[in-house]
């Protein structure tokens, strides 16, 4: 989920099996990803996927994973087995305002850092994982997510979604 507008580039690993099952990015329920983002924009959580999806597009945002494909049993990054890389060099060659790609966790970072390390004008950052099983209190982890605020289109402050969602349109 990119678009001609995405600032920043968040890439997990691989979806897990509730993501898999719904089609949805970050879809576990204990998942803190939209929670961090919710966060990090100063607004209400959306309710709703495709507002969610509305949140991050507004704020400059998109998502894909390091890993095409690969061989893991349940849902835990390091169960990861043969992983083949999707082409993260032909995905950012056609994002122009693209200024930083951030990793959602240490498998991700470990696995997507080198096709990208060296890229000029590009920061690469490596986060805390938004899921269940790392166990660091969200605010630890939000703490960490707000290296991703420069690279953010400006955030409203709290309950302005609409303007958010404005400025996106």
């Amino acid at each position: 989920m990119v678009d001609e507008r995405t600032r920043v580039l968040i890439l997990g690993s691989l979806p897990g099996e509730a993501s898999l099952a719904q089609a949805q990015y970050y879809a576990h329920p204990r998942n803190q990803f939209w929670r961090l983002l919710a966060a990090l924009a100063q607004v209400a959580l959306p309710e709703t996927y495709g507002a969610r999806l509305d949140m991050l597009r507004a704020l400059g945002v998109g998502l894909w994973d390091v890993v095409g494909s690969a061989e893991r049993v349940g849902s835990l990054d390091g169960a990861i087995r043969r992983p083949i890389a999707n082409r993260l060099d032909d995905l950012i060659a056609d994002l122009p305002h693209l200024q930083a790609v951030a990793f959602n966790g240490g498998r991700a970072h470990q696995l997507g850092t080198p096709s990208l390390a060296g890229r000029r004008r590009l920061t690469l950052l490596s986060l805390p994982s938004s899921s269940p099983a790392y166990t660091l209190a969200f605010e630890l982890k939000l703490a960490r997510w707000r290296e991703l605020a420069p690279y953010l289109y400006a955030a409203p402050g709290p309950d302005r979604m609409d303007n958010l969602l404005r400025a996106h349109i």
